[in-house]
């Protein structure tokens, strides 16, 4: 069985990374290039950097800051935000980011997925879906850090994307993102049993068990938090060493 992945996520606004509850509400939490550091000391077994407000604002990720982090870290590290085209994800790749991350771009031209995989390989390629649950029973995925409506949904959205070839499909659940109530499990488990790539799971990490949940009743892939890991809640260590005790196979 292959080793589930603990990864922190690094939302970054203006250069620092912040935190919100539910998208909205944000509050910063330090520096980009310190925190990837100290979490790759830790353990992660990777970064995942969101610029969370490019796509909002019209603007491109930096790839100097791209750069900076890279040269900090050991690790496999994931770069979103305002990547639009081909050449935005070359640049960033370039810069030194392992994988790049699609949202809002990818749903207005689901194209560019199998572009940029074509290129790099669907290794690189990991889809971002930010949903919702409507009363309609749906999760309708939303764009622009999840201030805009889409007409796509969920499932067959991440159906799509893997077709299109994502190598990943990176799932927030935007009802229980920074609340720190846990993931919603069943939801994740459907998803998963719906697709042959790995699913990775954010939204909702309070503890050790949440995390624990998630990748076994979820059958997530991995696992990414934030407020957990940003307020010293827990090391990477201490949710690893919970994970191994419970049989759950992690690096360490």
């Amino acid at each position: 069985m292959l080793a589930k992945r603990i990864i922190p996520c690094l939302d970054v606004k203006d250069g620092r990374v912040v935190k919100g509850i539910n998208f909205a509400g944000l509050k910063d939490v330090g520096d980009a290039v310190e925190l990837g550091r100290r979490y790759a000391l830790e353990g992660a077994d990777e970064l995942v950097y969101l610029d969370i407000s490019a796509t909002l604002e019209g603007r491109k990720t930096f790839a100097r800051l791209v750069s900076r982090v890279a040269e900090a870290v050991n690790i496999p590290f994931t770069v979103g935000g305002g990547i639009g085209s081909l050449d935005d994800a070359s640049r960033l790749l370039d810069a030194g980011a392992d994988k790049i991350t699609l949202n809002s771009a990818a749903i207005a031209r689901p194209e560019l997925i199998g572009e940029i995989a074509a290129k790099y390989g669907r290794q690189f390629v990991v889809v971002a879906i930010d949903a919702k649950s409507g009363p309609d029973g749906l999760w309708h995925a939303t764009t622009h850090g999840g201030s805009r409506p889409s007409d796509k949904e969920l499932f067959s959205w991440a159906r799509e994307a893997q077709e299109r070839g994502a190598g990943e499909i990176l799932f927030t659940s935007m009802d229980h993102d920074g609340t720190r109530g846990g993931y919603p499990c069943l939801v994740y488990a459907a998803l998963s049993d719906s697709l042959v790539i790995p699913v990775i799971a954010s939204g909702g990490a309070g503890s050790v068990e949440d995390i624990a949940a998630v990748l076994t009743e979820g059958k997530a892939d991995a696992a990414l938090a934030a407020s957990i890991f940003h307020y010293g809640q827990y090391t990477i260590g201490e949710v690893k060493r919970y994970l191994a005790s419970k049989g759950i196979p992690v690096r360490i």
